[in-house]
């Protein structure tokens, strides 16, 4: 699309065409207002995107995120989006180290489950495990509605919990003395931890409660907490909301890189090397607050307004020819990476990885986490591949702050990454993860490894923070300015007609639309 082509201004222009981007357009279109949306790339969908990642394979991989919890139904239902997303029946099994035993949460039969408790010695903490889960399904029933409403105040919110003990466990303490109350096996108590740490480079005992917003945000949704899988991956969702919003009228402009924004609303960005400004109405950021504050030069590289976020992951994509054989033969593979498989996430073993981080080492062994989205979903495969047994893996290795990367160090730290994760995972593993290995038309192993310096040169998160900062309460502070729509919707800034639209704004973070659907319900009041 040429810049002569597109329109000079817009009652609504969003900077950025993640998954967010693409709700607030969605949403605002369908409104009746003039929305036109700036993606740097060739394609929108931001992480939620699904890609061909090794050649000679037909098998679509959700390359960045991967699962969805935060995706309220509302949303689908209010944008028509043909989405559908399936329960895994196992919650998440994890290996004993050094022993052929694991703890295998199936949510289908309670029986099994208590008898895994068991069968790692950890009997008695079956009841205080069942007894942690609900008290956080307490957090998901009553709060997961509010993050479609305008922002409560922290009183309003502990009323509604209307349970102050579970209240001061997990939004006024930090998590780990609620995990360590309730359980006492080591290995239990660190499948807990494991949600308060996903992307979050912090110790369950950390006093700023870093851990606490994660965990909250990765057990309330959908009311439940259950993390569910998107057929035909990642890349169906955002597909979906591409849908809805050029169908409802959104302008959506590829290979625009915007450059600059200005508070009176003027948007100037560049499209096959020319330089153009785009005027609107209200300007919705769909990029991180950080990089905001740049294109408002607001910040520098040598005085920053706001500390650049820090990422603390290794993503690592492999397609195998078949599931791996377990050390456990008590459990199948199928059940193993049908749910979330932990390896070396140990209560203390992820305090220690938290030890060597800080001390400028990669954790070893490293802590990770595994998905299996071909066993829920194999549509993502071609009937070639599904007949021939292959499934893909995703690896989520935990404690690799953005510190220990840099330009001059990337390639190597990616290699090096890459041998922890393969160690990490062969501990647990009958037979070596590389023998399973599919070849592409190149010969070369089918697995690849993204740094958070690679997320950020892909996908301009700054640091490869995938939750583009710091996680905040899906409340505000007593007292907290909630006079205008942007500040009861959480999605305000410092700039009257720019708004945050994505994961940085107030509730926002994971593939949920939150951001989206609160910025375009905040312009929409401002509108009316």
């Amino acid at each position: 699309m040429s810049t002569a082509a597109l329109p000079s201004e817009s009652d609504v222009v969003i900077v950025g065409g993640g998954h967010n981007g693409l709700v607030a357009a969605a949403y605002l279109a369908q409104a009746g207002r003039s929305v036109m949306l700036l993606e740097r790339l060739d394609h929108t969908g931001g992480a939620a995107v699904s890609a061909q990642a090794f050649s000679g394979h037909d098998a679509r991989l959700s390359r960045y995120s991967y699962l969805v919890s935060l995706l309220p139904q509302r949303i689908i239902d209010d944008l028509g989006l043909d989405i559908t997303l399936l329960r895994r029946r196992y919650s998440s099994y994890t290996p004993l180290p050094s022993t052929d035993t694991g703890l295998l949460i199936d949510n289908g039969d309670a029986d099994a489950t208590t008898a895994s408790f068991a069968a790692i010695g950890a009997e008695p903490d079956a009841q205080g495990f069942a007894d942690f889960q609900r008290r956080t399904t307490r957090l998901a029933e009553t709060l997961w509605p509010s993050l479609t409403e305008p922002l409560m105040t922290r009183s309003e919110a502990r009323a509604l919990v209307a349970d102050d003990a579970t209240w001061d466990a997990f939004i006024e303490r930090p998590v780990g003395a609620a995990i360590e109350a309730d359980v006492e096996n080591d290995l239990v108590r660190g499948v807990l931890l494991t949600d308060a740490l996903i992307g979050t480079f912090a110790r369950a005992s950390d006093d700023d409660l870093a851990q606490n917003r994660c965990f909250l945000y990765h057990v309330i949704g959908g009311g439940t907490g259950d993390w569910d899988v998107p057929v035909g991956g990642m890349g169906a969702v955002s597909g979906a909301l591409w849908h809805a919003a050029t169908e409802a009228g959104a302008t959506i402009v590829t290979g625009a890189e915007v450059t600059k924004v200005d508070p009176s609303g003027a948007v100037t960005f560049t499209l096959d090397g020319e330089e153009t400004v785009v005027h609107g109405g209200h300007v919705l950021s769909n990029v991180a607050p950080y990089v905001l504050d740049r294109l408002l030069g607001e910040g520098s590289r040598d005085a920053d307004n706001r500390a650049k976020p820090e990422g603390a992951q290794v993503k690592v994509n492999l397609l195998l020819s078949r599931l791996p054989k377990l050390l456990d033969e008590s459990v199948s593979p199928e059940a193993a990476f049908g749910g979330t498989f932990h390896i070396h996430e140990g209560y203390a073993e992820l305090d220690r990885a938290v030890d060597a981080a800080e001390a400028g080492a990669i954790p070893s062994p490293l802590p990770a986490e595994i998905y299996c989205h071909s066993l829920t979903d194999p549509s993502i495969l071609s009937p070639e591949l599904q007949a021939s047994g292959a499934q893909t893996l995703t690896v989520f290795g935990l404690h690799v702050p953005s510190r220990l990367i840099t330009d001059e160090n990337n390639d190597e730290m990616r290699e090096r990454l890459q041998a922890a994760v393969i160690e990490s995972l062969n501990s647990v593993l009958a037979e070596p993860i590389e023998g399973c290995l599919l070849l592409d038309s190149e010969g070369r192993p089918c697995i690849e490894t993204k740094t958070t310096l690679d997320i950020e040169r892909a996908l301009g998160m700054p640091g490869g923070n995938i939750f583009h900062g710091p996680l905040s309460w899906p409340f505000v502070e007593d007292g907290s300015p909630l006079d205008s729509p942007a500040e009861r919707w959480g999605v305000a800034t410092a700039h009257e007609r720019v708004l945050l639209c994505g994961s940085g704004a107030r509730r926002g973070g994971a593939v949920s639309g939150l951001g989206g659907h609160n910025a375009a319900m905040a312009v929409l009041e401002l509108s009316t």
